[in-house]
């Protein structure tokens, strides 16, 4: 059959598409840690007890929500490597963004400022006698955060958290602009030199499909996981 030689045969394109979903994967799994936990850090700064603090929080979540994704990778990617290259100027060694490097920041960026409002979200959920209680065993900030707030915060936050992670891997399509080989231009490269539009992008969207099913069983692993123990 056509497709199959076109896929698995001696000169196929499955291992550039393969290559591609790695790059894709990869992308979204580096990204992840640094969105979710800097969105955790603008979400504490939105409630903070300074009003600086607040507004910075604020209008960061409202200007990177606010423009399109692929706008915040090409301020990103351009604008910090000028900044960069003005400060070697002063006889640093010159450094060279990396497209790949200028994808993650930019994404991981977006990623903070949508899953922010999650964390808002989850922070609200717990009840303020959580903390009271804690305070009375003779905790301190710290501690109770991390030992008594953020564990119920995680488990109220990952059904968005989920949904941010689905998005983000959607949005990591948009680095193939930079011309780096992700999945989309694994795709867009196969179907160039084989005029068959149609097979490849349907390849690359089952191969996003299965990324983002294999996503949602975590979810529900994690889930349940979290629920242990709660009436």
């Amino acid at each position: 059959m056509v497709w199959y030689d076109l896929l698995f045969g001696p000169n196929g394109w499955s291992g550039l598409l393969l290559q591609g979903a790695a790059v894709t994967l990869a992308l979204a799994v580096v990204t992840m840690p640094f969105g979710f936990t800097g969105g955790l850090i603008v979400a504490l700064a939105k409630i903070s007890a300074s009003r600086t603090i607040r507004t910075f929080a604020d209008a960061f979540t409202t200007f990177f929500r606010g423009i399109p994704d692929l706008l915040a990778l090409f301020i990103v990617y351009y604008g910090l490597q000028a900044i960069i290259d003005k400060i070697t100027r002063l006889g640093l060694p010159h450094i060279e963004l990396s497209a790949f490097t200028a994808g993650v920041i930019a994404l991981a960026v977006v990623t903070a400022a949508y899953s922010s409002e999650v964390w808002v979200a989850a922070l609200k959920a717990v009840p303020a006698s959580q903390a009271e209680a804690g305070r009375s065993l003779g905790l301190g900030p710290k501690v109770i955060f991390l030992k008594i707030i953020l564990p119920q915060m995680l488990r109220i936050a990952i059904p968005g958290l989920s949904n941010i992670w689905t998005i983000l891997l959607k949005d990591t399509s948009l680095i193939s602009t930079l011309a780096v080989l992700d999945l989309l231009r694994a795709a867009f490269t196969a179907s160039q030199r084989t005029t068959r539009p149609l097979l490849f992008y349907s390849v690359a969207a089952a191969i996003y499909l299965i990324i983002s099913i294999m996503a949602t069983i975590v979810q529900a692993y994690l889930e349940k996981r979290m629920r242990k123990g709660i009436a």
